[in-house]
């Protein structure tokens, strides 16, 4: 007798592993998918959200240092989770590559299936052309060399058989799709190259003052990670006169009309100076560096004479705005060289000074109408410069104040030509005059053109992409007549419109107007 061993089917069946390559095969085509693209452009947009809502270092460093100040220990973890640097952050930047990477799997295969697509002939008739969304019996005697030859006329891709032609067309849709994904990819590598090669940096200039693109003249300056000091352009200007102009009377007194400053602008080191007038939004553009005027104020002159009898300081100071709707402003004057104490000076800027009714003085007007400069604290002591620790030129921080000795709270206002004399032999102050100043954000962004150029390139490609519809027509020719039916491939739309033009031009041969001929 034979025994027949028979394999147990009842064992229970294991899954097999992927392994290395299967999972390296499943993580590419999930993160190549359109899915995914979708996904990770989602969370991109989501991601510089916080970029807007919390303060970031470069843009706002006063308000990032005053969030650390007013609530310390929520700060700490909002640094820790890189929401004052968001674009800076490994997660975004996590974003962004993956991003970038989606972008290029899904258009690669998908262009290359495209262009398959182009060089495809259209399908064959069907036998039934009944059956078609849309259908219809032609008139008159058609041959099928007429047929195709009007629907050639109609733009279609055309071919030919034995009975029927059959054409096509709307292959726009899929290039504007590709296209835009294609823009997509061009705006971010442009935004890269901006981020590498670009850099941006803040100035504030006195009217009489100068400024050459360099470093060390930039009040904050924020180079990219492959910028130096070399890749600055050499050009330099001097602000010869600024001029704001603000609606004297009605109900919008007071309102800016223009702003403009006048440069004598140098190209390059040794190149002749030419005149440009700086307004808002006509930025001085010298070989793609572009200087944008983006604020003003007063800078009133002062002539300060110490304890000694020296000038310890003349010049303008700048002051910085509280009151926007005057332009009542602040200024400090620190003046370390003064003798035989170092001075600390406060004073409000009044443009067009009045007084109030309990003693006060204002501003009334933004324009220097009746320019007043009121000390509201003057300090004599250590100012505390000696230390190493850097200070801000707007501010006395309030725990040197507390060691110095206060000489002057709150005076008359000066007007112009008129001097205060410090109490004590300190010294006094010379109020000798009023400019202006104003704040300008100087940018080289290499990709600004071809960001540029990219979005409006995916904006025209969205439109080829959402309007046109791939289309396929068939006309059969027998004995019983000849009939014509059609179909889109694509959802959405209505067809029997065109169709029935299409009809009227195989019944009666194709017009000059006819139209979606996309």
């Amino acid at each position: 007798m034979t025994v027949t061993e028979t394999p147990d089917t009842t064992a229970e069946a294991r899954p097999a592993k992927l392994g290395a390559v299967g999972w390296a095969r499943w993580f590419w085509r999930t993160l190549t998918s359109m899915r995914t693209a979708l996904i990770l452009l989602f969370l991109f947009a989501l991601a510089s959200v916080p970029g807007s809502i919390w303060p970031q270092r470069g843009v706002s460093d006063a308000k990032v240092a005053q969030y650390h100040t007013d609530s310390p220990a929520l700060a700490e973890w909002l640094d820790r989770l890189w929401l004052f640097d968001v674009f800076k952050a490994p997660w975004f930047a996590a974003i962004y590559l993956l991003l970038f990477i989606s972008l290029i799997g899904c258009v690669l295969p998908r262009t290359a299936a495209h262009l398959r697509e182009l060089r495809r002939k259209p399908p064959a008739a069907p036998r039934n052309l009944s059956r078609l969304p849309q259908h219809a019996v032609l008139d008159g005697d058609l041959t099928v060399e007429e047929a195709a030859r009007r629907l050639r006329k109609l733009r279609f891709r055309v071919i030919t058989g034995p009975g029927w032609a059959a054409g096509e067309k709307g292959y726009l849709r899929e290039s504007g799709n590709l296209l835009f994904h294609v823009a997509l990819l061009g705006l971010l590598i442009s935004v890269g190259v901006g981020s590498l090669y670009g850099y941006r940096g803040n100035v504030l200039v006195v009217e009489g003052d100068g400024f050459a693109n360099t470093v060390a003249a930039y009040d904050r300056y924020m180079p990219g990670t492959q910028v130096n000091a070399e890749s600055l352009e050499p050009f330099s200007f001097t602000l010869e006169d600024f001029q704001a102009t603000y609606i004297a009377r009605g109900e919008k007194r007071g309102q800016a009309l223009d702003y403009s400053a006048r440069l004598a602008v140098s190209d390059r080191p040794g190149a002749a100076e030419r005149t440009y007038e700086l307004k808002v939004n006509e930025p001085l553009d010298v070989n793609g560096t572009l200087t944008y005027l983006i604020d003003h104020g007063y800078a009133p002159t002062f002539k300060i004479t110490d304890g000694s009898g020296q000038v310890a300081f003349e010049g303008a100071v700048p002051c910085l705005v509280v009151q926007p709707a005057t332009f009542a402003s602040e200024c400090v004057i620190k003046i370390p060289d003064a003798r035989p104490r170092q001075l600390g000076l406060m004073i409000a800027f009044l443009p067009s000074a009045v007084p109030t009714q309990d003693g006060e003085w204002t501003s009334v007007f933004p324009g220097a109408a009746n320019p007043a400069a009121q000390v509201y604290g003057a300090f004599a002591g250590d100012l505390g410069m000696k230390d190493g620790r850097p200070q801000s030129v707007y501010e006395i921080p309030a725990e040197i104040l507390k060691k110095m000795t206060p000489l002057v709270m709150k005076a008359d206002p000066l007007e112009v030509g008129r001097k205060l004399d410090l109490p004590g032999g300190a010294g006094s102050i010379e109020f000798t005059g009023v400019k202006e100043w104003m704040a300008l954000q100087i940018t080289h962004d290499p990709g600004r053109m071809p960001a540029l150029l990219s979005a409006a390139l995916a904006t025209v490609a969205l439109v080829f992409s959402l309007t046109i519809r791939r289309r396929r027509v068939w006309v059969r020719i027998g004995d019983g007549g000849a009939e014509a039916g059609g179909l889109t491939r694509a959802e959405g739309g209505d067809f029997g419109e065109e169709f029935a033009r299409v009809v009227a031009a195989l019944n009666h041969g194709p017009n000059d107007g006819a139209k979606n001929a996309r």
